[in-house]
């Protein structure tokens, strides 16, 4: 329990040992420090410095040789609240840089952005981007070609994405290949008759992005998201045309 709590605060296993060693025996030489945590005398004195910085050990000398002490263990807490401190200011200090990065983010979005995903993990980080560009749209819609073998595939890590989306009040339209699919709500599917169907792929097009997702070798999804205004809105228009025309 102690032992995890102090990792919570950010101390590493043998900073712990030391530590704790120094809280056993009191004021002690690194050697004795050593001894008792069990960590080499080398590292034990680099682990006792950083304990000084942090604000839980002090140390003296005595008869020429150097003595650690720990400070009370309250410290902590003063240490914790100047933390929060630094992060409140930091945290202003961001928000005010934030545009200034944000306009150097634009320039990299002027050139196609290409951000690669492998397996369910990845499948679940493409769903998410969905959820959370098109959440921020004015016209909260994407749109999807679904092929029937890569379905089982789509939500293993991510069951309640739809759930998600109808609470999000997104809309979808589906162009299915292959048999299958469901209407879960604020959804629409029409399906593409009289086609074989032997690409396990799945486009999602939301946004200035497009996401591709396949099956791999390992029978595991991989993924691809394109940011890229001018091609979203080409593979925008060629889904209009090709849904007004499936009747």
């Amino acid at each position: 329990m102690i032992e995890k709590t102090l990792q919570k605060f950010g101390l590493k296993s043998k900073e712990i040992k030391v530590y704790l060693a120094l809280l056993s025996f009191g004021p002690s030489s690194v050697r004795k420090i050593s001894q008792e945590s069990k960590v080499n005398r080398g590292t034990s004195y680099d682990i006792l410095k950083k304990l000084i910085e942090i604000g839980l050990v002090s140390y003296y000398e005595k008869k020429s040789h150097q003595y650690f002490s720990p400070e009370d263990p309250a410290q902590m807490i003063d240490i914790l609240e100047e933390r929060e401190k630094n992060i409140i200011k930091t945290k202003k200090e961001i928000l005010k840089t934030i545009p200034d990065l944000q306009l150097l983010y634009s320039k990299i979005l002027q050139k196609p952005f290409v951000k690669y995903y492998e397996g369910y993990s990845g499948t679940k980080e493409i769903l998410k981007d969905v959820l959370k560009t098109v959440s921020k749209l004015e016209n909260k819609e994407y749109f999807v070609y679904s092929a029937e073998s890569i379905r089982k595939y789509l939500y293993k890590t991510f069951k309640s994405f739809s759930e998600e989306r109808i609470k999000k009040n997104i809309n979808v339209k589906v162009i299915a290949i292959g048999k299958g699919g469901e209407l879960r709500g604020k959804d629409e599917r029409k399906w593409l008759d009289n086609t074989d169907e032997n690409a396990p792929n799945y486009i999602i097009i939301y946004g200035n992005k497009i996401a591709f997702i396949s099956i791999g070798q390992n029978d595991e999804p991989l993924g691809i998201i394109i940011e890229d205004k001018a091609t979203s809105q080409m593979q925008r228009i060629i889904f209009g045309y090709l849904w007004g025309s499936i009747k």
